[in-house]
């Protein structure tokens, strides 16, 4: 077995104390390693190559140095994938960003951690749900009187792209 050294803040410390006391964990040890195994794990479920859709949250100082600017350019840059982003001021410091996405997974964990990973953004977490993507016709937009055997070509058969969830294995 390895040994590895990290630093964190005092009040995070006392946090992750008080976790460890809930849990009954004997050491740090063993509960930073079951925290390790528990995101490992959870990264593996996902298939970079598949379709998701997503929620990726976090808390921010923004007094940070350009940091406000530097995550609105990263949704700006991304905007294929941000469907809705919801921003509130916590208090004089801080701010909660809660960014809805879709798109292909590997590409929205990538931009989610790149979010994660500013300097000044903490309690960042991506939560991902995978979906299949069909490609469907059918109509869209007749009127309202083609229903009763009036149509005049006004509605469309064209493909559009539909997600659905896949069932859980």
């Amino acid at each position: 077995m390895e040994r590895v050294t990290i630093s964190l803040e005092e009040g995070l410390l006392a946090d992750f104390d008080s976790y460890i006391a809930r849990k009954g964990y004997q050491n740090r040890s063993e509960a930073i390693r079951d925290l390790v195994r528990d995101r490992l794990e959870a990264d593996t479920g996902e298939d970079p190559a598949g379709y998701s859709v997503g929620c990726v949250s976090y808390v921010y100082n923004h007094h940070q140095r350009d940091l406000a600017q530097r995550l609105t350019n990263a949704q700006h840059g991304h905007h294929d994938f941000v469907l809705s982003a919801l921003h509130v001021h916590l208090d004089h410091e801080n701010c909660l960003e809660v960014t809805l996405l879709r798109g292909p997974t590997g590409a929205l964990r990538a931009f989610a951690e790149s979010l994660i990973a500013e300097t000044g953004v903490r309690h960042g977490h991506l939560h991902l749900t995978a979906v299949e993507v069909a490609e469907t016709r059918h109509r869209h937009g007749a009127p309202a009187h083609a229903a009763q055997g009036h149509s005049h070509g006004h509605g469309s058969e064209t493909p559009h792209r539909h997600l659905h969830l896949k069932p859980k294995t």
